[in-house]
């Protein structure tokens, strides 16, 4: 789930599928493992944050004397809401009494998770699978 508050009706049913599923498998001997996550919704934080300011009359380019600085400040503010806001899925979750394994917790943003990427774009774009081209979309048919 997306770190934009709390989960909704359409997360716990999904949170049921996947755990049925994981225990069905788990059930008939199948070596299973559910890996919980946080996803760090890009803009969709953004705004929530944004408007967490503007109630209390702050703009995000205001949170520093320089521009790097305002952005330095509100990625900051965005980690704090994080924290929250993930900590109150992962609890939600928890008492769903998902089968996960929560040893294996992560959040997309996480500094190996986002260095894997990295590495692997890299990789992809000097194999040449990764380029520029005439289509707005991945595919040509």
């Amino acid at each position: 789930p997306n770190v934009t508050g709390t989960l909704h009706m359409g997360h716990a049913f999904n949170q049921t599928i996947m755990d049925s599923l994981t225990r069905y498998h788990r059930m008939r001997g199948h070596n299973t493992v559910w890996v919980p996550g946080t996803d760090h919704a890009g803009i969709a934080t953004q705004i929530v944050v944004e408007r967490q300011l503007r109630d209390q009359g702050i703009s995000r380019h205001d949170m520093g004397p320089t521009p790097a600085e305002a952005r330095k400040n509100f990625v900051a503010r965005v980690w704090e809401w994080k924290e929250k806001s993930g900590n109150t899925i992962t609890t939600q979750m928890r008492r769903m009494g998902d089968s996960v394994d929560w040893s294996r917790e992560y959040f997309t943003m996480d500094e190996e998770l986002s260095t894997v990427v990295t590495d692997t774009f890299v990789r992809l774009y000097e194999q040449g699978l990764i380029y520029r081209g005439k289509r707005l979309v991945n595919w040509d048919p």
